[in-house]
């Protein structure tokens, strides 16, 4: 399940309750202090606003009505005395809850990365990347809304709210009664918004997610947008995104604001009827000003409290899709976990052994079967094959980022499926075909191959990938920012950095798929010069389309279709003038045209190996 798969959009009964459950029971504890300085500057605020209501009363009947001088100080003083307690009180408040949400937002941006990190590599290969960031930013806020909303609405709004309630019930309890008629249609107002808000949020959600997801991936293949004058199109599509997006926000905001004429005309109806009665009460039957003017007090401020439970119950279904989006990323269960009781990797010489391993990404098409073979401890194991053959495949399954669907991986007779997927990882140093580049430093990303290496060990590896000298030439050297994925470098340079950073490593085993595919003639010469020190003493499986990168390899094997169909030397392979390694070999040496079969004419040869391309591809 990726985040874009809609889910049900109707709320569970006490789904709210349970989503707010969960975030209590693993925040809550760190907070507790701080939820009690909320609730106490909330329960100031409400009884403060309260008690502004109630002092009208003494006010009208003791200064106006009865015209006593003495009662003038201490009314003031408890008018001064109530706005300064609100004021500072609303302010701590304030900043308490602020403090919360964005300590909650940090909290789950990290937990979110982290569990991300524990996801398979399947996981996003179904998973556009800008669109789970995207989506992934706006959803986090979710929770902290959540639990806001709750905060503010039950600790102020819901006791200020009872509070004037109370002045009210006390001052006239049968004009109490009448005003309270307004509360069912506004609760079936209430009920019918929210549902409509419910599905539009969720609809806006993965509209901008994905609006944000178009604008990052055009940004990052701009090269690719410019050179196939694609920004026309593009800029439609994102137009589109951009538009559709637009129309739901609007129709979020339509809706939610339904709710403001309809309380608005309930409440000025409640408010108009009782000044009506209270006026005749005290033109006809001569009652003091005082109560009435109190009444309408607590009834006046009762409405913004009154107002804010109303809309938070729209505002919490907005809250409610945003956390349970979060949620459904975070209760994923990564499918390739370590098994029960593995252990820590123990590998000495370095030796790797598939043993009858077959594999599929998908059920209809197998990708690897029954392969068997052995990379040597401290030797150079080449692998070659038609692209689909599976030779990527291979390498991936090596590291774990998929399981074996049967059959076994040993390294130093270890089944790699027994052993922590860390400590395999850790005993691997990979370069992959298409270089890829962090933010930061030439040195920073030369680092991550080994965090604790110096700065003498990564110049060094820089020398042996034959980076050094493009380095130096940097405007601050090895402190040169790379640009977003190494913009500012060539393919040739980020593909010698990741080398440098595979070098740094000093794991036992190294795996270089197609890694000098992206250097010209020179520089290929230099790295392969350099990789032959690197690898002496490492086991070492190269994953090749240029023979001239493989001759030297002590075993060659070819896969063809999943299946490894020879083995041998370069010398005993080239024996045999029919064999496919021959073929391949005499094909690149005289057309050029790569690892193609050339039993057939040079179209046919091309033709099936474009069949083989989709029907071994990766996904």
């Amino acid at each position: 399940m990726t985040l874009q798969t809609p889910n049900k959009l109707k709320a569970r009964p006490g789904e709210v309750t349970a989503v707010l459950r969960r975030i209590l029971a693993e925040n809550s504890h760190d907070y507790r202090w701080t939820y009690v300085m909320v609730i106490t500057c909330s329960l100031i605020v409400s009884g403060t606003t309260a008690f502004t209501a109630w002092i009208m009363a003494p006010m009208v009947n003791q200064i106006f009505y009865e015209r006593r001088g003495d009662a003038i100080v201490w009314i003031c003083a408890g008018f001064m005395a109530a706005f300064l307690l609100r004021g500072f009180a609303g302010y701590g408040q304030a900043v308490a809850l602020a403090k919360i949400g964005n300590n909650l937002v940090a909290r789950y941006q990290k937990r979110i990365f982290d569990h991300l990190m524990k996801l398979g590599v399947g996981f996003f290969n179904d998973t556009r990347s800008g669109r789970l960031a995207a989506q992934v930013n706006e959803n986090v806020g979710g929770i902290r809304d959540l639990l806001s909303l709750t905060l503010t609405s039950i600790t102020r709004d819901a006791v200020t709210l009872l509070g004037l309630l109370g002045v009210m019930v006390y001052q006239d309890p049968v004009l109490s009664l009448s005003s309270l008629l307004i509360g069912p249609p506004l609760i079936w107002a209430v009920v019918y918004l929210t549902r409509r808000v419910r599905r539009i949020t969720r609809e806006s959600v993965l509209i901008n997610s994905r609006l944000i997801g178009a604008v990052q991936e055009a940004t990052q293949g701009i090269a690719i947008v410019k050179a196939f004058t694609m920004e026309d199109e593009l800029s439609s599509r994102i137009g589109k995104l951009a538009s559709d997006a637009e129309q739901r926000s609007n129709k979020i905001a339509r809706v939610s604001e339904r709710l403001s004429p309809i309380s608005d005309m309930l409440a000025g109806f409640a408010v108009t009827s009782v000044i009506a009665y209270s006026g005749y009460r005290a033109l006809v039957l001569g009652q003091p000003p005082g109560a009435v003017f109190s009444f309408i007090t607590a009834l006046i401020l009762a409405y913004d409290p009154a107002r804010r439970l109303a809309r938070m119950q729209v505002g919490m279904e907005r809250a409610l899709v945003n956390a349970r989006m979060i949620y459904e990323l975070l209760d994923l269960e990564p499918k390739q976990g370590d098994a029960p009781g593995a252990t820590k990797a123990n590998f000495t010489t370095g030796e790797v052994r598939f043993n009858n391993v077959s594999f599929r990404y998908v059920e209809e098409t197998p990708v690897l079967q029954d392969l068997s073979f052995v990379a040597a401890a401290g030797k150079m194991t080449a692998v070659i094959g038609a692209s689909g053959a599976g030779k990527t495949t291979l390498v991936a399954l090596l590291q774990r980022f998929y399981d074996v669907e049967s059959g076994t991986i040993e390294i130093d007779g270890q089944d790699i499926s027994k052993v922590t997927k860390q400590s395999l990882r850790g005993s691997i140093a990979y370069v992959s075909q298409a270089p890829y580049l962090f933010e930061g430093t030439i040195r920073d990303n030369i680092r991550y191959g080994r965090p604790s290496a110096t700065d003498a060990e990564i110049e060094q590896a820089a020398r042996l990938a034959a980076a050094d000298e493009f380095i130096r030439q940097q405007p601050q050297g090895y402190d040169t920012p790379v640009g977003e994925n190494g913009a500012t470098l060539s393919g040739g340079q980020r593909q010698r950095v990741s080398i440098a950073r595979a070098i740094v490593r000093q794991a036992p085993i190294l795996l270089l798929d197609e890694a000098t595919s992206a250097l010209d003639n020179e520089a290929e010469a230099r790295v392969q010069q350099a990789l032959t020190k690197v690898m002496e003493g490492r086991t070492t499986i190269v994953i090749a389309h240029r023979l001239s990168t493989v001759v030297n390899a002590d075993h060659i094997i070819v896969l063809e279709q999943g299946h490894l169909v020879e083995e041998g030397t370069h010398a005993s392979l080239m024996a045999d003038p029919h064999s496919v390694y021959a073929r391949f070999h005499r094909i690149q040496g005289v057309k050029g045209l790569g690892l193609v079969d050339d039993s057939a004419p040079a179209e046919t040869s091309v033709q099936e190996l474009e069949t083989q391309d989709i029907a071994g591809s990766t996904p």
